[in-house]
């Protein structure tokens, strides 16, 4: 089966690098460093007219967990219309209750939508926060989910790569598995082949200085950088390297 390699993208300039260095598919985001949040339609729109892959676009209204207010709920809703409206070929999100469970009532609503516009449903990495992956994924299947973005309940891909081959062995046939958090060209070929998983999705990312970030008096640096000043974005030449081993 042909591997498929997805990049995280945070605005149209990332997918247009990601495109033009091999990768298969994006997910489109902003704001990476909260984890990814919901892309505004301008990038969404930008992408699908000048890059010639499927964009995923990420439904996530804030940082931090995935239980939901109804008046979050309410903008995410109008936010899967809108980017479905606009072209995107996939909705990422993901929707918990406060005990880690599965909100299967919000899923349901949101992969109806998606589905009744003929695209993909992918829940994110809010998989791996939840208390029973077994169930989830369970229940995730018979919503119709299309695709699954996990590190398999680790803080990487490999450190989770028992779980990876166990959820693609025993469930890869009713629903995709998305290898993601940490994969890079040091590990994929292995990943892959050790975990059967033939789909990775990477940041591939490099920070990029911007000197107005700062000046003696304000600083607008992201927290917990080494070097202030700079940004992330999409590097071309990781994107051409692990297109080249997947």
């Amino acid at each position: 089966m042909k591997s498929v390699l997805e990049i995280c993208c945070g605005s149209f300039e990332d997918v247009k690098t990601a495109y033009e260095n091999g990768a298969d598919r994006v997910e489109l985001n902003s704001a990476l460093y909260l984890g990814g949040l919901t892309p505004s339609l301008a990038n969404l729109i930008c992408a699908k007219e000048q890059c010639e892959i499927p964009v995923v676009a990420m439904v996530r209204p804030r940082g931090g967990g995935f239980c939901y207010s109804a008046e979050e709920y309410q903008t995410m809703i109008l936010d899967t219309k809108l980017l479905l409206e606009h072209g995107a070929d996939g909705i990422a999100f993901g929707f918990l209750k406060e005990d880690q469970t599965l909100d299967t009532e919000r899923t349901k609503e949101v992969i109806y939508l998606i589905h009744e516009q003929g695209r993909e449903a992918v829940f994110h990495r809010a998989f791996d926060c939840v208390a029973d992956q077994k169930k989830t994924i369970e229940q995730l299947i018979g919503l119709g989910a299309d695709r699954i973005l996990t590190s398999g309940g680790a803080p990487d891909v490999w450190s989770g790569r028992e779980r990876l081959k166990q959820l693609q062995k025993e469930y890869g046939s009713e629903i995709e598995i998305l290898a993601g958090s940490g994969v890079n060209e040091n590990n994929v070929r292995e990943l892959m082949t050790y975990t059967g998983v033939h789909q990775v999705h990477s940041s591939c990312r490099v920070w990029k200085k911007d000197i107005t970030t700062s000046n003696e008096y304000v600083d607008f640096s992201y927290a917990g950088i080494q070097e202030k000043n700079q940004y992330e974005v999409v590097d071309a030449a990781k994107v051409h390297r692990l297109a080249e081993l997947c």
